[in-house]
């Protein structure tokens, strides 16, 4: 009975001084201590903030044209394929047109009986042949007129183009796609290829009305392909339109250099960045939600988190530019310091210790 009465005697005193996380169990009650939470802060500074503006986009070529043959007929060659790059005037396809080429040569043959029969009326008004330069130009209009030789020398410019239409050529830098001709295709009303000139795009998005401010003509640009996030592209902003849409957006074309990973009518990312001098920042994981407004705290040397109300004025990927919110009576300046991490469940007056 005695061993019992001991062992029991044992048990009330450990009892008596046990601990459960931050409470103590004391004569056998349970005391609760205030719970102290562990935070991080920073001394807030003005500096200068990168401000940016996110959209996605799409790629357009700076030049880009369906090439059609301007005469119709079977196509007799293909020098080209998709993706190939090829230099201004370099032949892309021909035509089959055999008439054509006979055409040519007739209006060849009639020029120059034309132009016999120019010399003999020449002569016969008193001029020396072939010497064209010392006859009056109202008296060579006639001439040529009178023995056909304008309308021959008309019918050979016609034929001239007319085959010129069988060749296709590029009419500047680029690159070849989408080709939908094939030899022994007829050429006709579709479109032989496209060419593409890949040295430079312009980058189509829009932006939120609100935003406009925020925009100016050569403003720098950053574009990231979705196909590959780990490229980056430095571009400037060409074009505003001064149109709000029913939307509520506005329309922006900016200009980036291309490269062989850019391709016309890719998707991007778009951000647009300026720099804004002398701000109040802190990290967005400062700012918290309380009464459905936008607080962080600051720290006292007390060890207390005071509650401030501010107000974001932009924000980027990292960081948020604030102010207090003067319609709470909130005050914010340089040199306070601001809690950035263990501030979720703080109240205003709430006991923190520094990590």
């Amino acid at each position: 009975m005695k061993r019992i009465y001991c062992i029991l005697t044992s048990l009330l005193v450990l009892t008596c001084g046990t601990r459960s996380g931050n409470n103590t169990v004391k004569d056998g009650r349970l005391q609760q201590k205030p719970e102290v939470n562990s935070v991080e802060i920073i001394t807030l500074q003005r500096t200068d903030f990168q401000r940016q503006l996110l959209s996605n986009g799409k790629l357009a070529a700076v030049a880009r044209a369906d090439l059609f043959f301007t005469t119709g007929g079977s196509i007799q060659s293909v020098n080209v394929r998709n993706g190939q790059r090829v230099r201004r005037g370099e032949v892309l396809a021909r035509v089959s047109r055999p008439d054509l080429e006979l055409t040519l040569e007739s209006a060849r043959t009639a020029l120059k009986k034309t132009e016999m029969d120019l010399y003999d009326y020449l002569v016969g008004q008193g001029y020396q042949a072939r010497d064209t330069l010392s006859v009056p130009g109202e008296i060579l209009e006639v001439a040529k007129m009178r023995s056909g030789y304008a309308v021959a020398l008309s019918a050979l410019h016609r034929a001239r183009y007319d085959l010129g239409g069988t060749v296709l050529r590029a009419p500047f830098n680029g690159r070849v796609a989408d080709i939908v001709l094939h030899r022994y295709d007829q050429a006709g009303s579709t479109p032989f290829c496209t060419l593409v000139n890949d040295a430079s795009f312009n980058v189509d998005f829009t932006v939120m009305e609100s935003e406009y401010s925020f925009l100016s003509i050569g403003l720098p640009v950053k574009v990231t392909p979705f196909a590959d996030r780990s490229r980056v592209y430095q571009g400037r902003i060409s074009t505003i339109n001064p149109v709000v849409d029913r939307n509520g957006q506005i329309s922006v074309r900016a200009s980036v250099k291309g490269d062989e990973k850019l391709l016309d009518g890719m998707n991007v990312r778009v951000t647009v960045e300026q720099m804004l001098p002398g701000q109040l920042v802190v990290p967005r994981s400062a700012v918290v939600i309380r009464d459905n407004l936008d607080v962080l705290f600051t720290y006292t040397d007390d060890g207390k988190a005071h509650w401030t109300y501010v107000n974001i004025i932009c924000s980027n990927g990292e960081s948020h530019v604030v102010e207090a919110n003067s319609d709470r009576g909130a005050t914010l300046s340089e040199g306070d310091r601001v809690i950035v991490s263990g501030n979720l469940n703080l109240a205003d007056g709430s006991d923190v210790v520094l990590k």
